[in-house]
């Protein structure tokens, strides 16, 4: 006598299957959106870290000049011993930066070389960092006393060398 085996399929249906795709369609309509959040929230922090180290380092300067940094010429200066000068006319991008990330003499003015007349920064080290709002560096300079957003916002910075206020450009 011959017992028929009766073989069992294996494997899942086309319904559990659809079951299954839709549960992780609906996980990922949850999840995805808060990744999005994390990400908005990262860039918020990161402006606010840089806004603070960016004002600090402005605030520093003006304690040992007695004016705010990009206000005066950079360039002029005599360095010694291969020490390059700083760049940048008055009310500039270029002078602020020189005289953020580099040595200063009492009147302002740049050198990469510290010395007994270069002996003051530099206040930032490494370049100004990137607006994470605005993916720039670019620093719109104005010595008007009132600073405001233009319309065009560069999405970089915005600096009043009259007041020392510097704000994100977006």
């Amino acid at each position: 006598m011959y017992l028929s085996k009766v073989k069992q399929a294996k494997g899942f249906t086309l319904v559990e299957l659809l079951i299954v795709v839709i549960i992780l369609a609906i996980l990922a309509a949850i999840i995805v959106p808060q990744f999005s959040a994390s990400t908005n929230d990262a860039k918020a922090a990161a402006l606010q870290s840089n806004l603070a180290n960016l004002r600090s380092s402005i605030e520093f300067y003006y304690q040992e000049h007695g004016e705010y940094p990009g206000a005066n010429i950079a360039t002029g200066a005599t360095c010694g011993s291969g020490a390059a000068v700083g760049t940048g006319a008055a009310n500039s991008q270029e002078a602020l930066i020189a005289q953020l990330s580099r040595y200063t003499n009492d009147d302002g003015l740049a050198c990469t070389g510290k010395d007994a007349t270069f002996k003051y920064g530099p206040y930032l080290k490494g370049a100004i960092p990137d607006n994470p709002e605005g993916s720039s560096n670019t620093i719109v300079v104005v010595s008007a006393g009132v600073l405001g957003l233009a319309s065009a916002a560069a999405g970089g910075w915005r600096y009043d060398t009259v007041t020392g206020e510097f704000i994100a450009d977006n």
